[in-house]
């Protein structure tokens, strides 16, 4: 019993730094977009057909533009063709004739190291979920739950690089960059529930059962993670002027987006007043553990306002980007998490049976 309480610490242990290991690459991510580093190197899973990248554009064929360019179209033909057999032709169509796959960018030594590093972090972090799943085996037999949760976020990493390899032939496709980000949040959200169903005797059910508290946690998560994506288009039609522009006049470029960027930021404040009642609903149950989270999303959401008006009214500054998308994402998880430790604070409030009064 000793032996599998030990086990199940590593996992717990191992699964927390895996979860931080996510949030991690996410703003790795965030800062490869603000620097313009998506194409830093042009081909994947190698840049410039090499493991380990040039550092001097000497280093590189003469025709290295054309090179790559040809490439990434020849494998943009493949995809197309394959997603047309599927009966996926108008999407087949959207990425074959998107006229950006056929935009070559100049090597640029720090974009390319930048964009290098974000790899092999990602590489690191399918390690950490590997060695999860490997923590996890033990769970089994005790809850298959836990074990598949882990295993299944190990697939979606696979995926996950080879949407990256997408992302990339695509030259930062709209479409596929949004489908990569929200990937990355299911990814997590599955190890963070994998993690806390792994502790669930810890999370005693003494709280009363709310179906209104728990509708309102589902939709306070859906919400943020609808808003997410929809910043993420508002960050690819940031990226859309910046390129038209040659990056120069930032402090027009607000006045150039287009209607994403409105609905991100007046929807923000119906998402507030959605937190503030909320956090007072997880205030009324006093339960210590809950305030604390509950003063933790608050924070976040705080600062991620208090990041997007400094962004719309001071020229979009990039070092703000990758912290406004990693903020977000961590906002989405505490309200994960709040959910999860609702959900089993509160469950055996139902198991509970319901008195029947009989008439006399």
């Amino acid at each position: 019993m000793a032996k599998k309480s030990l086990h199940s610490k590593r996992f717990i242990n191992f699964g927390v730094v895996t979860v931080l290991a996510v949030y991690f690459l996410i703003l790795v991510g965030g800062i490869v977009r603000s620097t313009g580093s998506g194409m830093g190197c042009p081909d994947w899973p190698k840049c410039f057909g090499s493991w380990v990248p040039p550092t001097d554009v000497s280093q590189l064929p003469e025709d290295y533009l054309e090179v790559y360019r040809q490439k990434r179209i020849e494998k943009n033909e493949k995809l197309a063709a394959s997603l047309d057999k599927l009966g996926f032709d108008k999407l087949a169509a959207t990425i074959f004739s998107h006229p950006s796959q056929y935009i070559e960018t100049e090597f640029n030594v720090t974009k390319t190291w930048i964009e290098y590093l974000n790899r092999l972090v990602g590489v690191l972090i399918g390690v950490f979920i590997f060695l999860t799943v490997v923590f996890a085996w033990l769970y089994l037999k005790r809850d298959k739950t836990i074990f598949f949760l882990a295993f299944g976020s190990f697939l979606l990493v696979g995926f996950q690089g080879w949407l990256g390899s997408i992302v990339v032939s695509t030259n930062l496709l709209p479409v596929t960059v949004t489908v990569h980000m929200a990937l990355a949040l299911v990814i997590v959200a599955m190890l963070q529930y994998a993690v806390t169903r792994a502790q669930k005797q810890d999370l005693k059910g003494h709280l009363p059962h709310s179906p209104k508290l728990n509708s309102l946690l589902w939709v306070l998560a859906l919400v943020t993670f609808g808003q997410i994506l929809l910043g993420t288009q508002v960050r690819e039609e940031v990226d859309v002027v910046s390129f038209a522009m040659n990056g120069a006049e930032r402090e027009s470029w607000i006045g150039k987006l287009g209607a994403s960027f409105y609905i991100h930021r007046s929807f923000s404040i119906a998402v507030l007043a959605l937190h503030i009642y909320v956090a007072y609903l997880l205030y009324k149950l006093k339960d210590a553990a809950l305030t604390r989270l509950t003063n933790v999303m608050l924070v976040m959401v705080a600062i991620e306002i208090a990041i997007g008006i400094i962004m719309a009214y001071f020229a979009i500054p990039p070092v703000l980007q990758p912290l406004h998308l990693t903020f977000a994402a961590l906002l989405f998880g505490v309200q994960f998490q709040l959910l999860i430790m609702y959900h089993y604070a509160s469950r055996e409030a139902l198991k509970k049976p319901v008195a029947i009064h009989q008439p006399c």
